[in-house]
């Protein structure tokens, strides 16, 4: 009787204490979030970008977990296409799902989620061909090889993790490499640049008379929550000036982390956030923004999932030569605008080359005449730092003038050099220290020996 006793009372400490840990914000945010980011990366790492799904996880999701690192298990199903991930392989359990096409999802309550629903890709990968005698023509070819071998040296503890970079001149390759096991057919995660891919179908939206992204009542998110919110702008989104509280810290605790994780429907969760400032009173960096954004978008390119997809990639995605895009939705189906973007370092390049060609391919005008202009102009509250979906240098930054950016978490980073006609793109998995990416785009600007009219090519 007293053996049972004390295991009825050792139980029922046990149960009490999963009771408290669910209630507080380690067991509602932080745990489901870590499962989260184990079953999802592992998924788009492995069926999306082709990568190792052992060593992706290693050097892209471990060092987000610290200690939580060693709590968390998963099991990759490769024939299934899908990923489990769950603390000690019982709690908290998050399940991710690979879509031919539409890359991985997590899977949290079912929503009506349509498993065997599938849009593939209809064209393969064109890579670009690299132009050697170009690059002779215009670079010191020792230096820009020195500054790009740099750029995957592992300083430290090894924290640079560079996978890929490439470097456009003129719109043509001129450099490029990869790390052990990938390659210029690796799709690599963006994360953030991802907001300037969605930026740059604003305006291609924009510039075809769907959307006006200065004006009010155009994100049906908000407004279909409270018609006061009719008042936010699409370009109010776009550049992080929203208002609402949705926070990003990256910490595993934050709004932004439930958001990705633990969300079946991410416009909704964005949308029902406390609203903390008036529209462009406030400037914050957010994904929820974004995502809100996005979603307005998304219901102008047509009814149901595979339309849509179908015309993301015909209007953003096949005009510049991209056919490796991959933006993954959410659980109800909204493209994961903010984050979910995987490509090519090529055609990551050719989306920033879009933007050194004034939103033009050959004769045909893709974005607004005063586009580049409005995504490089600093927004008010952001210390110089912010566009329109694109950053900014910092002031010690040695870039060269006129230079902006896409960049995303882990060092991510899509460099625009107007004046040099150059784009550096740059991928890896940097945690804990100092990627490089600047000291590679500004030695790459260096070793160019021969600029010239930036829009004068020798075609």
């Amino acid at each position: 009787m007293t053996k049972r006793i004390i295991l009825g009372g050792v139980a029922a400490l046990i149960a009490g204490g999963l009771v408290a840990l669910n209630l507080s914000p380690l067991g509602r945010i932080y745990l489901p979030a870590g499962t989260g980011i184990v079953a999802k990366q592992v998924c788009s790492q492995t069926f999306v970008a082709g990568l190792d799904p052992d060593h992706a996880k290693t050097i892209y999701i471990d060092p987000l977990l610290g200690a939580a690192a060693g709590l968390i298990s998963h099991d990759l199903d490769r024939e299934a296409g899908e990923v489990r991930a769950s603390v000690f392989g019982l709690f908290w359990q998050q399940r991710a799902v690979w879509r031919d096409g539409l890359g991985c999802t997590l899977v949290h309550g079912g929503h009506d989620f349509d498993r065997e629903l599938s849009v593939p890709l209809t064209q393969d990968f064109i890579p670009l061909e690299l132009d050697t005698a170009h690059r002779d023509a215009n670079f010191d070819t020792a230096a820009l090889d020195t500054v790009i071998a740099a750029a995957f040296d592992a300083p430290g503890e090894g924290f640079r993790n560079t996978l890929g970079v490439a470097v456009l001149h003129q719109g043509r390759l001129v450099a490029e490499r990869y790390a052990p096991g990938a390659s210029r057919e690796t799709r690599f995660h963006g994360w953030s640049m991802t907001k300037s891919a969605v930026t740059t179908l604003a305006g291609m939206l924009e510039l075809d008379g769907l959307i006006d992204t200065e004006a009010h009542g155009q994100v049906p998110a908000l407004s279909e929550i409270d018609p006061a919110y009719e008042d936010v702008t699409i370009e109010d989104l776009l550049r992080m000036a929203g208002g609402f509280a949705i926070a990003e810290l990256n910490d595993g605790f934050d709004p932004n982390s439930d958001m990705l994780m633990t969300r079946s429907d991410m416009p909704l969760f964005a949308a029902t956030r406390e609203r903390l400032h008036g529209p462009g009173e406030h400037w914050q960096y957010m994904s929820g923004n974004t995502i809100m954004a996005t979603d307005a978008m998304q219901r102008q390119l047509g009814d149901g999932l595979p339309e849509q997809v179908r015309a993301l990639r015909a209007r953003l995605f096949e005009p510049l030569g991209i056919h490796s895009a991959i933006m993954e939705p959410d659980e109800t189906g909204h493209f994961q605008g903010s984050s979910y973007l995987y490509a090519t370092a090529h055609d990551w390049a050719r989306l920033a080359q879009l933007y050194l060609d004034d939103g033009m391919v050959g004769e045909r005008r893709l974005l607004p005449e005063d586009w580049t202009e409005r995504v490089s102009t600093p927004t008010e509250g952001s210390n110089g730092l912010y566009g329109m979906g694109f950053w900014l240098p910092e002031d010690y930054v040695n870039l060269p003038e006129g230079t902006y950016m896409m960049r995303g978490f882990q060092s991510q980073l899509g460099i625009i050099m107007p004046n040099e006609d150059l784009v550096v793109v740059r991928f890896g998995a940097t945690n804990g220290g100092p990627s490089g990416s600047y000291d590679l785009a500004a030695g790459v600007a260096a070793a160019l020996v021969s600029a010239g009219n930036p829009h004068d090519r020798d075609m």
